[in-house]
């Protein structure tokens, strides 16, 4: 670890300050596709055991290649979290097979999410649905992750939105599960913080995690945006190149996990963690998370976090 005296440059890096980015690297989960694990092994040098790892459903994948790598995550010494878009399930009976194989594999949290999928190709069509439909914690499923969306969704209505975020955690609390929601990336810390207040506000409880996207390149992180419908601050990625470069570089979130770890230390219940999305470089996000957990950063007379 470098020397914390010889990091601390600026007045402005304080160290309640260094201390909540160390540990909200820490305690960050990490989204990888299936053919992410490969690398698994070489991440277990970067990333603590029992780390949340979560497992994207792309097109066309098949449930089966979600078990598979959450088997292999879960023998790497990590805590696997497969996605289920619920509109893909095809029936009942899937479903318990489903829970049942991830139960048999000792994961204990499905993130359950509705897809975008204009049609479901079985009975549900939302989460609140599969929730009431089956008994999760028989399984040995404890926890469930939901979709948040602090920017609204480009093909659902906000207000429908708000309603289902708070019926989803009601439902699940009320089944005596473990609710955490994730967000979608985004690009600006305002709209996230104003959206967890609003549901401290409205009495939520949940855990609620910051979906970030890591280090990558402006041009992917632009297609995935693109990919993945984020909301309104994906203007930062076009119409305000030189800010968005200033923003995020192309080495990691900084300018924004900075200024979120400075509303979590006006306001710390209003967040418990953040979620980074790999977009191909699992490995290098590892990397970078690691560096941060570590203190291997400094914060420069600008408040510019400069990870080493």
């Amino acid at each position: 670890m470098a020397n914390e005296a010889a990091l601390l440059e600026s007045p402005t890096a304080t160290e309640t300050l260094r201390k909540v980015l160390m540990r909200l690297a820490h305690e960050a989960s990490v989204e990888i596709n299936v053919q992410d694990s490969t690398h698994l092994d070489d991440s277990r040098k970067y990333l603590p055991p029992g780390a949340r790892i979560y497992i994207s459903h792309l097109p066309k994948q098949a449930f089966a290649d979600t078990l598979r790598v959450c088997a292999a995550v879960k023998a790497a010494g990590f805590d696997p979290v497969p996605h289920v878009p619920v509109r893909l399930l095809e029936s009942h009976e899937e479903l318990n097979k489903l829970a049942g194989g991830a139960g048999g594999l000792g994961v204990k949290e499905l993130l359950l999410v509705s897809g975008d999928y204009a049609l479901a190709n079985g009975p549900f069509d939302n989460v609140a649905e599969v929730l009431r439909s089956i008994d999760l914690r028989s399984h040995g499923i404890e926890r469930v992750s939901i979709g948040g969306h602090p920017e609204g969704h480009s093909k659902v209505e906000l207000d429908e939105i708000r309603r289902a975020e708070l019926d989803k955690a009601r439902i699940a609390r009320e089944l005596g599960l473990k609710v955490t929601f994730v967000t979608q990336f985004f690009f600006e810390s305002a709209p996230f913080l104003a959206w967890a207040r609003q549901l401290r506000s409205g009495g939520v409880s949940a855990d609620i995690r910051a979906g970030l996207a890591g280090p990558a390149k402006i041009t992917t992180l632009l297609r995935y945006a693109m990919r993945c419908g984020v909301g309104p601050s994906i203007k930062a990625l076009g119409s305000r190149p030189g800010t968005f470069t200033k923003l995020l570089g192309e080495q990691g979130p900084e300018h924004l996990l900075t200024e979120l770890a400075e509303g979590a230390i006006e306001q710390p219940q209003t967040f418990q963690g953040i979620h980074i999305f790999c977009f191909g470089g699992y490995v290098r996000t590892c990397r970078w998370l690691h560096g941060l957990a570590s203190g291997e950063f400094r914060v420069s007379a600008a408040g510019e976090l400069i990870v080493r």
